[in-house]
Parts: structure tokens; C-alpha cells; sequence
């Protein structure tokens, strides 16, 4: 056990009990933060569940729409009218710190505000199902980016959550215990170790009484042996 490892002393007592309450307030830090990280956590996972629904949505959407425009049109014809996009996408990425938790935050620029730009073609020759399934793709493409951010985001505070549950742990069934048995076992020594000088100190108290009592008897015998003699 621990205990037989500890050099039973007031210095190490007073290390032992700065220790326990550093540990203490650590232990409730922790606690607090793992109940943050799961409240923020959960209210991700709900964001993802919606967003993974409306994104799924807008891909069945625009698949639909492909299939039959690929059926009004030949897939030559198809090709070409997506050969050469006319709108440009810039994506940004940067992050944000959740908790001591860096998630990645994305962002997107076009090249043109004008909404008609992502029509690489002309209208005459294709047909409108092929305008509604690249409409539906570019509607959900803020959909698509948040969800990426807010299943890497569920993924980085899974990982933390699950480092700061085993600190909590660690702390609460290990180290913290540990230090109490540690400090009980101290505290026991120093009070035997006072009980036991104590006794010594009795002990020498009364021998020093007696040895006192002796000679005041003895010096008494003297001065009666003086007084009689002739």
C-alpha cells in the first residue's frame, strides 16, 4: 500500500494536505468542464441529426433531378453543359476554442454575389430538371459545411470529454483517496509518536521526582544523625 511509503512527518503532512486541496478544487474544475463539454456536446448532436435530414433532403433532391435530366438529354450534351463552371467557391477555415477545445469553424466566398451564376449554360437546350438539381446542390451547400464543422466539432469534444472523464476518475478513486489514506496514516504516526514522548517525559518526570524524594530523605537522615550525636 501506499501508506508503508510515506515518510511520516509534519512537513509531509502539510505537503500531503496542499496536495488534497489543489486535488479537491481540480476534481470540481473537471467535473464542471465535463458537464459544459456533455450539455454542448448534446446540443451538437441534435444540430447534426437535423442538418445530416435536411442535407440528405437536398441530395435525394437534386439526384432526382439529375436522373431525369439525364433522361430528357443526352449524356454528351450533359458533359458539355457541365463541363466549364461559371461560379468559383473559396473556402475558409479557421477555428474557435470550446472549453479548451479547438473546433474547426468553415466558411465559403463565391467569386460573384449574382445567385444565376451557378448555371454553367445556356437554357435553351437543357432542360429543367437539370436547373433544379444544381439549384438544389448550391441551396445546400451552407447546409453541407456546417454539418462537416458540427460533426468534426462532435468528434473533437468526444475525444475531450473522454480525456476528462478519466481525469475525473483518476482523481476521485485514485488520487484523492490515496492522499486521504496517506494523510490518516500520517496523522496516526505523529499522534503515537507524541503519545509515546509524552509517556517518556512522565517517566522521566517521576524518576526525577523519586531520585529528588531520595535525597531529601537521605540529607533528612543526616541532619537527625547530627542533632544526636553526643
Amino acid at each position: 500500500m501506499a501508506t508503508t511509503q510515506v515518510n511520516p512527518t509534519r512537513m509531509e503532512l502539510t505537503r500531503l494536505k496542499k496536495k488534497r486541496t489543489t486535488a479537491v478544487r481540480g476534481h470540481k474544475l473537471l467535473k464542471d468542464k465535463r458537464d459544459e463539454l456533455m450539455r454542448q456536446f448534446l446540443d451538437l448532436v441534435r444540430e447534426n441529426m437535423a442538418l445530416r435530414q435536411k442535407v440528405e433532403a437536398g441530395i435525394r433532391t437534386a439526384n432526382t433531378n439529375f436522373v431525369m435530366a439525364k433522361a430528357a438529354m443526352s449524356e454528351a450534351t450533359l458533359r458539355t453543359a457541365l463541363m466549364c463552371p461559371k461560379q468559383e467557391v473559396s473556402l475558409d477555415v479557421s477555428s474557435r476554442n470550446v472549453m479548451s477545445v479547438d473546433v474547426p469553424v468553415f466558411g465559403y466566398r463565391t467569386r460573384t454575389a449574382d445567385e444565376n451564376d451557378i448555371y454553367s449554360y445556356g437554357f435553351a437546350f437543357t432542360p429543367q430538371d437539370l436547373d433544379g438539381a444544381v439549384q438544389s446542390l448550391a441551396q445546400i451547400l451552407p447546409d453541407m459545411l456546417r454539418l462537416a464543422e458540427v460533426e468534426k466539432s462532435c468528434q473533437l469534444m468526444a475525444e475531450e470529454i473522454e480525456k476528462t472523464r478519466r481525469r475525473v476518475n483518476a482523481l476521485e478513486h485514485v488520487i484523492i483517496p490515496e492522499t486521504e489514506k496517506n494523510i490518516k496514516f500520517i496523522t496516526m504516526k505523529l499522534d503515537e509518536n507524541e503519545r509515546s514522548t509524552q509517556i517518556r517525559l512522565m517517566k522521566v518526570k517521576d524518576m526525577m521526582l523519586e531520585q529528588t524524594h531520595h535525597y531529601s530523605r537521605k540529607q533528612q537522615g543526616y541532619a537527625v544523625e547530627i542533632e544526636t550525636a553526643p
